[in-house]
């Protein structure tokens, strides 16, 4: 889980940097959309709109890839694999919006790689709700209430940060091959997660709601 929110904070300042807006952060673009809207840059705004409906088409791709599969997180990492070398090749000017959208494709699907760990909610590509939850668990645990898992919650967080600084210095210091390393990364993740057992990963990356009995109405 931290090697792929890694990847995810390493793509999006890559992205951030080399393209000039978010890959995986829908949160700033729609900020930096409704700015654009207001100051009459049309153009900007259609574009990073046009982002936010990638990104959910990303997610919802990634669930159709993952649907079924033993090796789920596998076939995820594989297919994001594939979308960033696509993105990589598309180095001229012109392309760039090709390229902005196919990244932003690729982590709208990393984030069904992992979705939920014991039960817990899990976010890859965005860490506010983790920061959230890991906040309140904080604060039950110093009013003495038992809220297991809480800490797990920081582990996104700080692999999407330490993977921001390293992407933001992979771009700094080797510009457009950047990406060609997010990809590299994609690939060998993808390999190592293909040895995790298919009986762990549908325990880690699936959540099955608990059948709930309904009572019958009492006479």
């Amino acid at each position: 889980m931290a090697g792929i929110a890694f990847l995810a904070g390493m793509t999006d300042a890559i992205g951030l940097l080399h393209l000039g807006s978010f890959v995986s952060f829908m949160s700033g673009n729609t900020t930096q959309a409704a700015v654009a809207i207001a100051r009459g840059q049309s153009d900007h705004a259609f574009l990073l709109l046009g982002g936010l409906m990638v990104f959910i088409i990303g997610n919802a791709l990634g669930i159709i890839i993952a649907h079924g599969a033993a090796r789920r997180t596998f076939r995820v990492l594989a297919t994001v694999t594939v979308l960033l070398a696509l993105a990589s090749l598309l180095t001229p000017q012109g392309l760039k919006v090709a390229q902005f959208y196919l990244i932003i494709l690729a982590m709208g699907v990393i984030n069904t790689a992992v979705e939920h760990i014991e039960g817990l909610p899990i976010g890859l590509t965005y860490v506010t709700g983790g920061l959230s939850r890991f906040g309140r668990g904080l604060g039950r645990m110093l009013i003495g209430q038992s809220h297991p898992g809480w800490l797990i919650q920081s582990v996104p967080w700080l692999g999407m940060a330490v993977g921001a600084v390293c992407g933001a210095l992979a771009e700094i210091h080797f510009s457009g091959a950047a990406i060609w390393m997010t990809c590299s990364l994609s690939a060998v993740l993808a390999i190592a997660s293909f040895f995790i057992p298919p009986r762990l990963q549908r325990r880690l990356a699936h959540y099955h709601a608990p059948t709930r009995k309904i009572p019958k109405p009492s006479v």
